[in-house]
């Protein structure tokens, strides 16, 4: 695969970073990303992958736009309030750069439909709002073999990671969470709060773990650093790395 002349314009001050250069610029283009929920990590996401130039996006989402969203919901207006998010994420994508490829999907992840919906993703961007589907996605990720770059958010704490449980010697979400969480029950940012900024921070750097993934192999930026949950703290702010051992009993990797 070769770049138009418009395509290496608009990518300049990428491929110009030897981190990234030509090779790994096509393989962003190459790329399918599979993006879990259009919201508050969700949106300032898909605009840096968008940005990025990845050449396949899939958008899955079953909510609709609400006036509270807007605070950090950073790719809709009023005028998108009741109309469901992954479209108008999709329309958002197609204004933006018309080359891309964007399909949105109107649905929620079940264990019934998340293998058809993360088919042919080579990774898959999880920044959903409860743990029931995020394990459902961590699961559904190992027995592909789909690299999952993780993105969470409480108040002021964010965590961004990317996981390869579906490899012998590399942890997936569930070796970091555990079992107790396939339950659909968790905080909401509703009752929490969250600030807007928060979402942005860790929304963006969920995107570029997730271009490390894309350029593995192709760039020098290409180090998905798998296992390393990042936490981010707001307040202070400060960024500390933890790393997530393989758990030998894990029941969504263990037997990898």
């Amino acid at each position: 695969m070769s770049l138009s002349p418009d395509r290496l314009e608009r990518f300049a001050r990428h491929i110009v970073l030897p981190e990234v250069g030509g090779t790994g610029q096509v393989a962003l283009a190459q790329g399918h990303v599979v993006l879990i929920g259009c919201g508050g990590i969700g949106s300032p996401a898909l605009q840096y992958l968008a940005a990025a130039g990845i050449g396949q996006l899939t958008l899955i989402d079953s909510d609709t736009i609400d006036l509270s969203n807007l605070q950090r919901q950073t790719i809709f207006t009023p005028a998108d309030v009741g109309h469901a998010k992954a479209k108008v994420a999709a329309a958002w994508v197609h204004r933006f750069d018309p080359v891309l490829q964007v399909r949105a999907i109107v649905d929620r992840v079940t264990r019934e439909n998340v293998a058809a919906l993360l088919a042919g993703a080579d990774v898959v961007l999880d920044g959903c709002d409860n743990f029931a589907t995020r394990l459902i996605v961590s699961d559904a990720c190992v027995a592909a073999g789909i690299p999952l770059t993780s993105v969470a958010i409480g108040r002021f704490q964010g965590q961004i990671a990317n996981f390869a449980g579906h490899l012998p010697d590399q942890s997936c979400y569930r070796c970091f969470v555990g079992d107790a969480f396939d339950a659909e029950d968790c905080d909401t940012c509703a009752a929490d709060g969250v600030l807007g900024a928060m979402a942005g921070m860790a929304g963006t750097f969920g995107a570029m773990q997730a271009m490390r993934v894309l350029l593995q192999g192709h760039a020098a930026l290409g180090d998905p650093q798998f296992g390393t949950i990042h936490l981010l703290d707001g307040l202070t702010p400060s960024l500390r790395p933890l790393t997530i051992a393989k758990d030998p009993g894990c029941t969504g990797c263990g037997a990898t």
